[in-house]
């Protein structure tokens, strides 16, 4: 739990960077990659990650511009991720800029339940987290190695000389 929206901003920028290098290793090509035939593509949904940041944070109170022509998935890896990167800064910055630390404390209406401001944060991180792991697992199925998320993958384990990497 938060208790400073330092407190916050800290976790927002370590996660917010793990996002940004999973997505820089994206392709216009993988985009497309499907979690089954009529499922969501990799590129919808670390579109939808991107902008829900600020339609997420305006729903709670936060006066925040959304992502433009948000409706319209890119064909562009390096548009989004840079679409990402712009979003997850200006979330921060507008987060620092118009909660305090007691803002944090304040309790609201969150998909049905009574939450602080600070739950409400967390839940921001989570749904990042959530997409990220589902576009680690789609660059897999298009043949792209991921980024190493909270270790490394088995690309990088065998490079270390580990045969038989930890489950």
């Amino acid at each position: 739990m938060y208790v400073t929206i330092a407190d916050f901003i800290r976790e927002w920028n370590k996660e917010a960077l793990l996002t940004q290098n999973v997505l820089d290793g994206l392709t216009d090509d993988a985009l497309k990659q499907q979690v089954y035939p009529e499922g969501r593509t990799l590129g919808r949904i670390a579109w939808h990650l991107t902008t829900t940041i600020p339609e997420y944070l305006a729903h709670f109170g936060l006066k925040i511009d959304g992502v433009e022509n948000a409706e319209n998935v890119p064909t562009s890896a390096k548009e989004m991720a840079e679409t990402f990167r712009n979003v997850s800064s200006y979330a921060s910055k507008v987060i620092e800029e118009q909660w305090t630390d007691e803002s944090l404390e304040q309790i609201q209406e969150a998909f049905g339940r009574q939450e602080s401001n600070a739950m409400i944060l967390m839940g921001l991180i989570k749904h990042i987290v959530h997409h990220r792991g589902q576009v680690t697992v789609l660059m897999r199925q298009a043949g792209l190695k991921p980024f190493g998320v909270y270790g490394p993958p088995k690309e990088d384990w065998i490079h270390l000389g580990v045969e038989n990497p930890p489950l």
